[in-house]
């Protein structure tokens, strides 16, 4: 089964694009052609990069080939939104201006139907991994993030490569449950905005939990170059209905 012909919007995360990673790529790009071209809104909902060194890195042909695809969506009508996650949180005006996006604050609220929605990446809310929580903390304040862009771009990226593999070894000797989202950091999120639903990210478990009647929805991360092949997103009707789909637009 496929989409309607125009979803109100529609949600992807964590494709974590990366040049050795062209199938992922390609799917992408398809999704982009194929679906997102046919609804009204695109929420890019963080980690679409696998990483993010600053928008003076536009001009790389791989990310102008990305940059390109997002504004093409733009330009054919649909309101295209980004969230930053955890991996490209230092996308900015620049970028969007290229893409033809509007940056968006988390927690972000939206409202179909009657349904109030809230969208978050999904790693803040994993508070049992206090390191990750102090080190989210220090890399989101402004200071810092001047500090760094006001580096060498050269020097930015062999940065966050040891960033990089210094979080493929932490992640090895920690408890997944810690890096999952907690109930009360969600429980906050749906309070605060009074949402009767929220999507979300980052943890790449992707499912449908109930939350004393509300409901969260975690989306998939993309993964076509390794197996098991992986991906989907969530589609957002005008009546307020939420349909989750996979790789080939089958309903979940």
């Amino acid at each position: 089964m496929t989409l309607p012909a125009r979803p109100f919007a529609l949600f992807i995360s964590d494709l974590h694009l990366q040049a050795s990673h062209p199938r992922t790529l390609e799917a992408f790009f398809g999704f982009l052609h194929r679906r997102a071209m046919h609804a009204e809104q695109l929420y890019l909902l963080g980690d679409i990069f696998e990483y993010w060194a600053g928008d003076d890195d536009i001009a790389d042909p791989f990310n102008a080939r990305i940059v390109a695809a997002i504004r093409a969506v733009s330009d054919a009508g649909v309101a295209v939104h980004w969230l930053g996650g955890n991996r490209d949180f230092l996308v900015g005006p620049a970028f969007a201006d290229a893409a033809g996006l509007t940056l968006l604050q988390e927690p972000h609220l939206i409202q179909a139907g009657t349904r109030r929605i809230a969208l978050v990446h999904g790693d803040a809310q994993c508070t049992r991994d206090s390191a990750y929580m102090a080190f989210r903390a220090q890399v989101r304040a402004p200071a810092w993030q001047a500090h760094f862009l006001g580096m060498p771009l050269a020097q930015r990226k062999a940065i966050i490569a040891g960033l990089r593999e210094g979080s493929r070894e932490a992640q090895s000797g920690t408890a997944y449950e810690i890096m999952d989202v907690t109930p009360q950091a969600v429980d906050d999120v749906f309070d605060q905005l009074g949402a009767s639903a929220i999507i979300h990210g980052h943890t790449h478990r992707p499912a449908v939990h109930q939350h004393g009647g509300r409901l969260r929805y975690v989306l998939p991360d993309w993964e076509l170059d390794q197996d098991p092949v992986r991906g989907g997103w969530i589609a957002l009707h005008a009546d307020g209905n939420i349909v989750r789909h996979d790789l080939d637009g089958n309903i979940l």
